[in-house]
Protein backbone atom coordinates (compact mmCIF):
# COMPACT_ATOMS: atom_id res chain seq x y z
CA UNK A 1 0.00 0.00 0.00
CA UNK A 2 1.26 3.46 -0.92
CA UNK A 3 0.66 6.40 1.44
CA UNK A 4 0.66 9.29 -1.02
CA UNK A 5 1.13 12.99 -0.26
CA UNK A 6 -0.90 15.31 -2.50
CA UNK A 7 -0.79 19.10 -3.12
CA UNK A 8 -1.90 21.54 -0.45
CA UNK A 9 -3.27 23.81 -3.16
CA UNK A 10 -0.97 24.25 -6.14
CA UNK A 11 -1.51 21.23 -8.40
CA UNK A 12 2.01 21.43 -9.79
CA UNK A 13 3.20 20.19 -6.41
CA UNK A 14 1.96 16.67 -7.24
CA UNK A 15 5.19 14.75 -7.84
CA UNK A 16 5.60 12.50 -10.91
CA UNK A 17 5.92 9.51 -8.57
CA UNK A 18 2.71 10.38 -6.75
CA UNK A 19 0.90 10.84 -10.06
CA UNK A 20 2.13 7.46 -11.30
CA UNK A 21 1.09 5.72 -8.08
CA UNK A 22 -2.42 7.18 -8.24
CA UNK A 23 -2.84 6.43 -11.93
CA UNK A 24 -1.71 2.80 -11.68
CA UNK A 25 -3.25 1.65 -8.39
CA UNK A 26 -6.28 -0.59 -8.75
CA UNK A 27 -7.79 0.96 -5.60
CA UNK A 28 -7.56 4.50 -4.26
CA UNK A 29 -8.66 5.16 -0.67
CA UNK A 30 -9.26 8.90 -0.45
CA UNK A 31 -10.63 11.09 2.32
CA UNK A 32 -12.92 12.77 -0.25
CA UNK A 33 -12.87 11.04 -3.64
CA UNK A 34 -14.31 14.11 -5.38
CA UNK A 35 -11.21 16.13 -4.46
CA UNK A 36 -8.59 13.50 -5.30
CA UNK A 37 -10.20 12.53 -8.65
CA UNK A 38 -9.19 15.95 -9.97
CA UNK A 39 -5.54 14.90 -9.82
CA UNK A 40 -5.57 11.94 -12.22
CA UNK A 41 -7.50 10.85 -15.34
CA UNK A 42 -10.58 8.71 -14.79
CA UNK A 43 -10.18 4.94 -15.25
CA UNK A 44 -13.19 2.65 -15.46
CA UNK A 45 -11.32 -0.31 -13.98
CA UNK A 46 -10.02 1.67 -10.99
CA UNK A 47 -11.91 1.46 -7.71
CA UNK A 48 -12.30 4.48 -5.42
CA UNK A 49 -13.46 4.38 -1.78
CA UNK A 50 -13.92 7.22 0.71
CA UNK A 51 -11.92 6.66 3.90
CA UNK A 52 -12.87 9.28 6.47
CA UNK A 53 -13.35 9.39 10.23
CA UNK A 54 -16.80 7.81 9.89
CA UNK A 55 -16.09 5.10 7.29
CA UNK A 56 -12.50 4.02 8.02
CA UNK A 57 -13.22 1.27 10.57
CA UNK A 58 -15.78 -0.40 8.30
CA UNK A 59 -13.45 -0.45 5.28
CA UNK A 60 -10.30 -1.85 6.89
CA UNK A 61 -11.05 -5.52 6.23
CA UNK A 62 -12.16 -4.87 2.66
CA UNK A 63 -9.05 -2.85 1.77
CA UNK A 64 -6.57 -5.16 3.51
CA UNK A 65 -8.14 -8.19 1.77
CA UNK A 66 -7.67 -6.37 -1.54
CA UNK A 67 -4.01 -5.87 -0.70
CA UNK A 68 -3.52 -9.46 0.52
CA UNK A 69 -4.87 -10.64 -2.85
CA UNK A 70 -1.83 -9.00 -4.47
CA UNK A 71 -3.50 -5.83 -5.74
CA UNK A 72 -2.13 -2.34 -5.18
CA UNK A 73 -3.76 0.55 -3.32
CA UNK A 74 -3.06 4.21 -2.55
CA UNK A 75 -4.12 6.04 0.60
CA UNK A 76 -4.50 9.82 0.26
CA UNK A 77 -6.06 12.67 2.25
CA UNK A 78 -7.72 15.78 0.85
CA UNK A 79 -4.41 17.66 0.84
CA UNK A 80 -0.88 17.14 2.12
CA UNK A 81 0.50 14.04 3.82
CA UNK A 82 -2.08 11.46 4.98
CA UNK A 83 -2.54 10.74 8.70
CA UNK A 84 -1.22 14.17 9.81
CA UNK A 85 -4.44 15.19 11.62
CA UNK A 86 -6.30 13.16 8.97
CA UNK A 87 -7.86 9.67 8.88
CA UNK A 88 -5.87 6.57 7.94
CA UNK A 89 -4.00 5.54 11.08
CA UNK A 90 -6.20 2.50 11.74
CA UNK A 91 -5.90 1.29 8.16
CA UNK A 92 -2.11 1.60 8.13
CA UNK A 93 -1.88 -0.11 11.52
CA UNK A 94 -4.07 -3.00 10.30
CA UNK A 95 -1.90 -3.36 7.19
CA UNK A 96 1.21 -3.71 9.35
CA UNK A 97 -0.57 -6.24 11.58
CA UNK A 98 -1.32 -8.40 8.50
CA UNK A 99 2.19 -8.21 7.14
CA UNK A 100 1.30 -5.91 4.25
CA UNK A 101 4.09 -3.65 3.06
CA UNK A 102 3.35 0.07 3.54
CA UNK A 103 5.51 2.61 1.68
CA UNK A 104 5.37 6.42 1.62
CA UNK A 105 5.29 8.58 -1.48
CA UNK A 106 6.44 11.78 0.28
CA UNK A 107 5.48 15.29 -0.63
CA UNK A 108 3.64 18.33 0.75
CA UNK A 109 2.81 18.65 4.46
CA UNK A 110 1.24 21.85 5.80
CA UNK A 111 2.98 21.62 9.19
CA UNK A 112 6.47 21.24 7.70
CA UNK A 113 5.82 23.82 4.97
CA UNK A 114 4.73 26.36 7.61
CA UNK A 115 7.71 25.58 9.85
CA UNK A 116 10.10 26.06 6.94
CA UNK A 117 8.99 29.68 6.43
CA UNK A 118 8.20 30.61 10.05
CA UNK A 119 11.55 32.11 10.92
CA UNK A 120 11.44 30.33 14.30
CA UNK A 121 13.67 27.59 15.70
CA UNK A 122 13.15 24.45 13.60
CA UNK A 123 15.67 22.01 15.08
CA UNK A 124 13.02 20.78 17.53
CA UNK A 125 9.28 21.19 17.23
CA UNK A 126 6.06 19.93 18.84
CA UNK A 127 3.13 19.24 16.51
CA UNK A 128 -0.14 19.68 18.38
CA UNK A 129 -2.54 19.65 15.42
CA UNK A 130 -6.04 20.97 16.12
CA UNK A 131 -6.85 22.50 19.50
CA UNK A 132 -10.21 21.89 21.24
CA UNK A 133 -13.10 23.82 19.72
CA UNK A 134 -14.36 25.33 22.99
CA UNK A 135 -12.41 28.19 24.53
CA UNK A 136 -12.30 26.75 28.07
CA UNK A 137 -10.81 23.45 26.93
CA UNK A 138 -8.57 25.24 24.44
CA UNK A 139 -7.12 27.51 27.11
CA UNK A 140 -6.58 24.55 29.42
CA UNK A 141 -4.60 22.74 26.73
CA UNK A 142 -2.60 25.87 25.88
CA UNK A 143 -1.67 26.27 29.56
CA UNK A 144 -0.30 22.72 29.46
CA UNK A 145 1.84 23.69 26.47
CA UNK A 146 2.94 27.07 27.81
CA UNK A 147 6.30 25.80 29.11
CA UNK A 148 7.16 23.54 26.15
CA UNK A 149 10.62 24.40 24.83
CA UNK A 150 10.39 23.28 21.17
CA UNK A 151 8.53 25.39 18.60
CA UNK A 152 4.78 24.66 18.65
CA UNK A 153 2.73 23.92 15.51
CA UNK A 154 -1.06 24.17 15.40
CA UNK A 155 -3.64 23.58 12.66
CA UNK A 156 -6.40 26.21 12.84
CA UNK A 157 -9.50 26.77 10.69
CA UNK A 158 -8.94 30.37 9.58
CA UNK A 159 -12.41 31.38 10.77
CA UNK A 160 -11.21 30.68 14.34
CA UNK A 161 -7.92 32.59 14.13
CA UNK A 162 -9.00 35.58 16.23
CA UNK A 163 -10.44 33.35 18.98
CA UNK A 164 -7.40 31.07 19.04
CA UNK A 165 -4.93 33.95 19.06
CA UNK A 166 -6.93 35.62 21.84
CA UNK A 167 -6.65 32.44 23.92
CA UNK A 168 -2.93 32.22 23.13
CA UNK A 169 -2.50 35.79 24.32
CA UNK A 170 -4.09 34.88 27.66
CA UNK A 171 -2.16 31.63 28.15
CA UNK A 172 1.16 32.00 26.32
CA UNK A 173 1.64 35.75 26.65
CA UNK A 174 1.03 38.65 24.28
CA UNK A 175 4.67 39.12 23.29
CA UNK A 176 5.54 35.59 22.21
CA UNK A 177 6.41 35.32 18.50
CA UNK A 178 4.03 33.50 16.16
CA UNK A 179 3.94 32.96 12.41
CA UNK A 180 0.69 32.63 10.49
CA UNK A 181 0.82 30.45 7.37
CA UNK A 182 -2.61 30.60 5.73
CA UNK A 183 -3.79 29.03 2.46
CA UNK A 184 -0.30 27.66 1.79
CA UNK A 185 0.56 27.52 -1.97
CA UNK A 186 -2.86 28.92 -2.92
CA UNK A 187 -3.71 32.22 -4.61
CA UNK A 188 -4.25 34.18 -1.39
CA UNK A 189 -1.41 32.69 0.63
CA UNK A 190 -0.44 34.61 3.78
CA UNK A 191 2.87 34.23 5.61
CA UNK A 192 3.25 36.72 8.47
CA UNK A 193 5.28 36.70 11.69
CA UNK A 194 4.67 39.01 14.66
CA UNK A 195 3.88 38.91 18.36
CA UNK A 196 0.71 37.04 19.34
CA UNK A 197 -1.11 40.27 20.21
CA UNK A 198 0.01 42.17 17.10
CA UNK A 199 -0.92 39.27 14.83
CA UNK A 200 -4.29 38.90 16.53
CA UNK A 201 -5.08 42.59 15.95
CA UNK A 202 -3.89 42.37 12.33
CA UNK A 203 -6.09 39.36 11.57
CA UNK A 204 -9.08 40.94 13.31
CA UNK A 205 -8.71 44.05 11.13
CA UNK A 206 -8.67 42.02 7.89
CA UNK A 207 -11.68 39.67 7.51
CA UNK A 208 -10.07 38.03 4.47
CA UNK A 209 -7.50 36.46 6.81
CA UNK A 210 -10.33 34.45 8.36
CA UNK A 211 -10.90 32.42 5.19
CA UNK A 212 -9.56 28.96 4.41
CA UNK A 213 -7.08 26.89 6.43
CA UNK A 214 -4.21 28.10 8.57
CA UNK A 215 -1.17 26.92 10.48
CA UNK A 216 0.16 28.78 13.51
CA UNK A 217 3.82 28.25 14.38
CA UNK A 218 4.53 29.54 17.89
CA UNK A 219 7.85 30.27 19.54
CA UNK A 220 8.77 27.81 22.28
CA UNK A 221 10.13 28.69 25.71
CA UNK A 222 13.90 29.11 25.78
CA UNK A 223 14.16 28.23 29.47
CA UNK A 224 11.25 26.63 31.35
CA UNK A 225 10.03 28.73 34.27
CA UNK A 226 10.69 27.14 37.68
CA UNK A 227 7.70 25.32 39.12
CA UNK A 228 6.05 26.87 42.19
CA UNK A 229 4.26 24.45 44.49
CA UNK A 230 0.49 24.83 45.02
CA UNK A 231 1.19 25.28 48.73
CA UNK A 232 3.37 28.36 48.18
CA UNK A 233 0.93 29.83 45.66
CA UNK A 234 -2.06 29.18 47.89
CA UNK A 235 -0.46 30.86 50.88
CA UNK A 236 0.46 33.94 48.84
CA UNK A 237 -2.97 34.23 47.24
CA UNK A 238 -4.84 33.75 50.53
CA UNK A 239 -3.10 36.79 51.96
CA UNK A 240 -4.03 39.02 49.03
CA UNK A 241 -7.47 37.91 47.83
CA UNK A 242 -10.84 36.65 49.03
CA UNK A 243 -11.01 32.81 49.00
CA UNK A 244 -13.14 32.47 45.85
CA UNK A 245 -10.90 34.78 43.81
CA UNK A 246 -7.77 33.15 45.20
CA UNK A 247 -9.01 29.67 44.23
CA UNK A 248 -9.96 30.81 40.74
CA UNK A 249 -6.55 32.39 40.16
CA UNK A 250 -4.72 29.39 41.65
CA UNK A 251 -6.51 27.06 39.23
CA UNK A 252 -5.72 29.33 36.30
CA UNK A 253 -1.98 29.59 36.91
CA UNK A 254 -1.35 26.06 38.21
CA UNK A 255 -3.62 23.91 36.04
CA UNK A 256 -5.40 22.47 39.12
CA UNK A 257 -9.08 21.66 38.84
CA UNK A 258 -11.57 24.03 40.51
CA UNK A 259 -12.13 21.57 43.36
CA UNK A 260 -8.40 20.99 43.92
CA UNK A 261 -7.68 24.73 43.91
CA UNK A 262 -10.48 25.35 46.41
CA UNK A 263 -9.12 22.66 48.72
CA UNK A 264 -5.68 24.27 48.69
CA UNK A 265 -7.11 27.72 49.43
CA UNK A 266 -9.44 26.45 52.17
CA UNK A 267 -6.62 24.78 53.98
CA UNK A 268 -3.27 24.53 52.24
CA UNK A 269 -1.77 23.28 55.50
CA UNK A 270 -4.27 20.43 55.63
CA UNK A 271 -3.66 19.61 51.97
CA UNK A 272 0.07 19.60 52.61
CA UNK A 273 -0.35 17.45 55.72
CA UNK A 274 -2.55 15.00 53.84
CA UNK A 275 0.05 14.66 51.14
CA UNK A 276 2.74 14.15 53.79
CA UNK A 277 0.65 11.46 55.50
CA UNK A 278 0.12 9.62 52.21
CA UNK A 279 3.85 9.66 51.61
CA UNK A 280 4.60 8.50 55.17
CA UNK A 281 2.17 5.62 54.80
CA UNK A 282 4.30 4.14 52.04
CA UNK A 283 6.94 1.70 53.40
CA UNK A 284 10.56 2.62 52.82
CA UNK A 285 12.74 0.51 50.54
CA UNK A 286 13.46 -2.83 52.17
CA UNK A 287 10.78 -2.27 54.87
CA UNK A 288 8.08 -4.57 53.50
CA UNK A 289 6.45 -6.99 55.90
CA UNK A 290 5.17 -10.42 54.93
Amino acid sequence: MWVVATPLGHLDDLSPRARSALENASLVAAEDTRITRRLVPHRKDQRWVSVNEHSEAGLIEEITNHLLAGDDACLVSDAGTPLISDPGYRLVSAAHDKGIRVSPVPGPCAAIAALSVAGLASDRFFFEGFLPAKSTARQARLRELASVEPTLIFYVPARDLVKVLSDMRETLGAKRQVTLAREITKQFETIKRDSIEALRAWVEADPDQCRGEAVLVVQGVSEPEPMISPHVLAEALKEALPPSQAARLLGRVSGLSRQQAWQWIQGSDRASDAEHQRSAAQPADGDFSE
